[in-house]
């Protein structure tokens, strides 16, 4: 049958089980709009207040579901403004398809009203991008870029769809999508070297990933860590991956790792890193990390191999088939004077605070875990609402910590969180957030309300830029430049003006009473918890230090 453009990109859509989608509306996407009109009753679209918090939504719902995020903005400005959220997808390995409008073909390079060059400008930050100018290559396009959103190691896709394109009409005809397959490329010596060095070790630790999540290899970690009675430490991207209960679990390595992370890292003679990526955060100082152990590097991307840290072994492949084929075939350790030496440093250098009767972060972290039964989805901003967020709330499975890890990027979070909560209805979703982000993103507020999506903002509000503030007290001389935001809004009197729920909470035992009503009111909620301004984020590993040298 003959279609619209726009017509056969909601048909590809309904082809992949697109169920819901977030964007914003403009000139050069209103056929695209109006098709979405005529399929309404399919397909649920969420407009946002900006187009950024968009992007955040999509791969926000991406990372809690598991399946792909979808995007929808018009040209030029439109575009330019989900460049952030799209480099936030690439860094973490999320699988996003963005969709944007296009000025006519015959109006490209003219620097036409609201024209940019968004595939140029995407292409360092996408796993792929498309320019449309044909409508008879349309659907196979669509139909390409989830196939890529999802194969290998996950990522943005983006399609930049010339307006004439999604007015011209083509034949579309329905087709099934691929399936993904899940690859192993190591060779079957490789597998056979990993699985000796694994044997002849005494002191394993693993390193555990974003990977992990993205392969759903949790289940398969666990009895890998088991059989080899090792310790486990998780990078930021890769909380959830292994329960923060389980006994083998030392927390996060590097830069805010723990102690008994960190120093399992400088004492083993086996590190097994597990779809993680040796970033700058984890390392540290090279030449002295893991500086007595070989190297096994199991990734899906052989672009990470040796890229920052030089393995003995590569693995190459899905995390999850690799995993597999090892519990396979080591053998289980029995000996227990490694992990009882981990143990020795987690009752040694437990994460801590002060117990003097102030509202402190970490225990508002505490208690929302402790309120919400473990089992809520935490989204974060960035800074040290991220660090504490990571470190004491306590996950018990994956895409239950969702944060901007690569990038790093103010203002993901509550974005993020309604599209968690999109994704998963049936979950309680809490935004961890601080108040210099919140100031970024806080628009969304409308968006909540409007669709009484009931996500919860927990702010923990200390008037300044905490991170950078520390980072300047720590290592600039106490030279507090432009960190201090003593300035408007009132959050509680904003969240109002949003018709949100609006909570102040400036003591200790007002945190559970107002923790628990947001969680019974079923509306989006705002709770400003007053914390100082000189808080800080600890451990912490000083920048080009090695990661055995902490400040807590």
């Amino acid at each position: 049958m003959k279609l619209t453009g726009a017509e056969i990109i909601v048909e590809c859509l309904k082809e992949q089980g697109v169920k819901e989608v977030f964007g914003y509306p403009g000139g050069a996407a209103l056929n695209i709009y109006d098709a979405l009109y005529k399929h309404q009753d399919e397909i649920k679209h969420y407009l946002t207040s900006h187009e950024q918090h968009a992007s955040h939504a999509a791969d926000g719902y991406a990372r809690a579901s598991g399946r792909v995020g979808v995007v929808f903005t018009t040209s030029g400005p439109g575009a330019t403004n989900i460049v952030t959220g799209i480099a936030t997808a690439y860094m973490d390995s999320v699988p996003v398809v963005a969709i944007t409008g296009q000025v006519p073909t015959n109006l490209l390079g003219k620097d036409s009203f609201q024209e940019v060059d968004i595939t140029g400008i995407t292409m360092p930050i996408t796993k792929h991008n498309f320019i449309v100018k044909d409508v008879n290559v349309l659907a196979d396009t669509i139909r390409r870029a989830f196939e890529i959103a999802q194969s290998g190691r996950p990522g943005p896709v983006l399609i930049d769809v010339c307006k004439d394109v999604t007015a011209a009409y083509a034949e579309y005809e329905k087709k099934e999508p691929k399936k993904i397959k899940k690859k192993v490329f190591a060779t079957q010596q490789d597998i056979e070297k990993a699985i000796e060095l694994i044997n002849s070790s005494e002191r394993p630790f693993i390193c555990s990933g974003g990977g992990v999540i993205s392969s759903e290899a949790s289940e398969e970690l666990i009895q890998f860590a088991e059989r080899l009675n090792a310790p486990v430490a998780t990078t930021l991207m890769g909380v959830g991956g292994f329960p923060s209960t389980h006994p083998n679990y030392t927390g996060l390595v590097g830069m805010h790792g723990s102690r008994a992370s960190n120093y399992a890292v400088s004492h083993c003679d086996l590190l097994i890193a597990v779809g993680a990526r040796f970033s700058d955060r984890v390392i540290s100082k090279v030449d002295r990390f893991a500086p007595n152990a070989r190297i096994i590097h199991i990734d899906i991307d052989p672009a990470e191999i040796d890229k920052n840290v030089s393995s003995d072994i590569a693995l190459i492949g899905d995390v999850k088939q690799i995993l597999k084929i090892l519990i396979d075939n080591i053998e289980k350790k029995t000996n227990t004077e490694w992990i009882d030496m981990i143990y020795e440093w987690k009752k040694n250098y437990p994460l801590s605070y002060p117990k003097d009767g102030k509202l402190h972060p970490q225990y508002v972290v505490e208690r929302i875990s402790e309120l919400t039964n473990h089992d809520a989805i935490i989204t974060t901003e960035v800074g040290q609402n991220q660090i504490w967020a990571a470190q004491f709330y306590k996950y018990q499975r994956p895409r239950q910590f969702i944060s901007s890890g690569g990038l790093g990027t103010m203002g993901y979070g509550f974005g993020a969180a309604i599209g968690a909560k999109i994704a998963r209805p049936d979950k309680v979703v809490i935004d961890i957030a601080g108040d210099g982000s919140f100031r970024m993103n806080c628009g969304e507020l409308a968006t909540a309300v409007h669709y009484n999506i009931p996500v919860i903002v927990a702010l923990l509000n200390n008037s300044v830029l905490g991170m950078v503030r520390q980072w300047q007290d720590l290592f600039y001389g106490k030279r507090f430049s432009q960190t201090t935001l003593d300035r408007p809004p009132d959050f509680v009197k904003l969240a109002d003006a949003y018709g949100a729920l609006g909570i102040r909470v400036t003591s200790p035992d007002e945190v559970d009473r107002a923790i628990l009503k947001a969680l019974e009111s079923g509306r989006p909620t705002v709770i400003d918890f007053v914390i100082d301004k000189d808080e800080k984020a600890l451990p912490i590993v000083p920048p080009g230090a090695p990661i055995d040298e902490i400040i807590d």
